[in-house]
């Protein structure tokens, strides 16, 4: 197709799907770890599913990638030394909290991979202030709003139940919950494996293979079958430590709960990424159990945790930005001359 491709588009390309696969495996705990926690599917099977579902959701819509691509900064500043220094960062950083256990966002820390790579390119004038600005905005609103929705489905769910045996209850749940863990891996895989063709639309369109006038990009279908395919076979990797913290140390889950709290969290992501916005999945299902957790008792959240997890997502933007910045400075100098 094409007559000449730059090795630093090849690059760029094969660190998108290094990040996606990285994404599938770090954030298989979204979809599964309240499903695998619950004791309604073997680990094995609830990640083979994730996988299959992940991949479909990735070819669906193109909103976030077009947020990704042209909202965070000018195009014209986006050259390849500061994709590629984001994309350095997002890696670093997902691998990082990956080896704790943490349960970071690969969204953000892209948002702050570019957002630090463009500044040390081209200062802070080359940013879209308010584009990141409501990006920030959803670090705190994402996981409210799972919180929030996790809370009145749980108590609203449990009034309807209440006259039912506990064994009856656990027994409808078990099957609702395949239908919103499925929903919950679906989402994820539309919301997040976006973010990456993003990432390679911003390549083609540095190096003319994509237009850069227009408002929305078109995402070539061999982009969305390369994001969709990495973040499957990442997904079915599985990331056993993040989803031992969502799914038990964070709060202990029967399948209803688990129904809520995967119910709430596809509500949210699926609301965000029809309007473009890329919201973390990671923090809307934490904020998802945390309401679901606190509807029961909220001595039933392990608070210090959750306090360690805001941090980690408070930091995520600004340590990305600060790690791709220095991996500009590194590799600006190997972009000199022309790839």
């Amino acid at each position: 197709m094409f007559h000449y491709v730059p090795l630093a588009l090849i690059v760029i390309v094969l660190l998108a799907w290094c990040i996606d696969w990285i994404n599938g495996f770090h954030d298989t705990a979204n979809a599964i770890a309240t499903v695998v926690s619950t004791g309604v599917l073997p680990g094995r099977i609830a990640v083979m599913m994730a996988a299959v579902l992940n991949f479909v959701g990735a070819l669906m819509g193109t909103q976030v990638a077009t947020t990704i691509a042209k909202g965070i900064a000018d195009t014209q500043f986006v050259v390849p030394a500061v994709i590629v220094a984001a994309l350095l960062a997002a890696i670093v950083w997902d691998l990082l909290t990956w080896w704790f256990g943490i349960p970071s966002s690969t969204s953000h820390t892209l948002m702050g991979g570019l957002a630090g790579a463009v500044v040390a390119h081209a200062g802070f004038k080359a940013l879209h202030v308010h584009k990141l600005e409501e990006i920030g905005a959803f670090i705190v609103i994402s996981p409210l709003l799972g919180f929030a929705i996790a809370s009145v489905l749980i108590i609203s769910i449990l009034w309807i139940v209440r006259r039912m045996s506990p064994h009856k209850v656990n027994f409808a749940f078990k099957k609702l919950q395949l239908v919103s863990a499925a929903g919950m891996a679906f989402t994820h895989g539309q919301n997040d494996a976006q973010k990456a063709m993003g990432v390679i639309c911003l390549g083609l369109i540095t190096y003319k293979f994509l237009p850069g006038g227009s408002a929305k990009v078109v995402v070539p279908l061999w982009v969305k079958f390369g994001c969709a395919i990495m973040m499957g076979l990442g997904t079915a990797t599985g990331g056993w430590k993040i989803i031992k913290t969502l799914g038990h140390r964070i709060a202990k889950l029967r399948p209803i709960h688990g129904f809520a709290a995967e119910t709430a969290a596809a509500i949210v992501l699926f609301t965000t990424a029809h309007l473009g916005i890329p919201v973390s999945t990671t923090h809307s299902i934490t904020g998802s159990i945390m309401g679901v957790g606190a509807s029961m008792n909220a001595s039933a959240v392990k608070w210090g945790l959750a306090g360690n997890i805001f941090v980690a997502w408070v930091l995520t933007i600004p340590v990305s930005a600060g790690l791709a910045a220095l991996f500009y400075k590194i590799i600006a100098p190997l972009f000199m001359h022309p790839m």
